[in-house]
């Protein structure tokens, strides 16, 4: 492991860490209002005060995996399937609807590669070009650049790659000159 690749993972582990009694505390999701609860309550990175580093460190991920050859990458997805509770809970503070907020959510995506569940990826990469699609920012050309530094590998069975997702968003993105 690269000197770098071992920083982050040692303070991945401890944010993971202050974060897991968060992020594996049960939700009753037979109470008729769990969503109202669950989303009143603030985000696990402040009520585990470890909102600036969990920022910082992200920052840091996404800077290098965008600027980082395979190798980098592969490092980054995996130290982000070995800290779920880190992974769960940090996101970037960046608005997607932007175009440079768009990039690094969607990069933040590649990262994550399709987490604990396909489908809660695809939902959350939905959202993500929806903002952006809102506010008239382009999609179609850092599709392809994310999709360029992905993952080409299926995560799931029967799911396509992240790469693929992105690639398939792709195709379904207006052209940037169109109404």
């Amino acid at each position: 492991m690269s000197a770098p690749a071992a920083d982050w993972g040692l303070r991945m582990d401890v944010l993971d860490q202050r974060l897991r009694p968060i992020a594996n505390r049960p939700v009753d999701i037979t109470d008729p209002d769990w969503l109202g609860k669950l989303q009143s309550v603030p985000p696990a990175v402040d009520r585990a005060g470890v909102r600036d580093e969990c920022e910082t460190l992200l920052g840091e991920l996404v800077a290098a995996y965008e600027r980082g050859d395979e190798d980098v990458r592969q490092a980054v997805r995996r130290l982000l399937r070995e800290s779920p509770s880190f992974a769960w809970a940090a996101t970037p503070p960046s608005d997607s609807s932007t175009p440079s907020g768009l990039k690094t959510h969607l990069i933040h995506f590649s990262m994550l590669d399709q987490g604990r569940d396909p489908r809660d990826a695809q939902m959350s990469l939905d959202g993500i070009l929806e903002a952006a699609r809102r506010a008239g920012t382009p999609t179609r050309d850092v599709l392809e650049q994310v999709a360029a530094m992905s993952n080409g590998e299926p995560v799931y069975p029967n799911w396509p790659s992240t790469s693929e997702m992105l690639l398939r968003a792709r195709e379904r993105a207006r052209p940037p000159d169109t109404p």
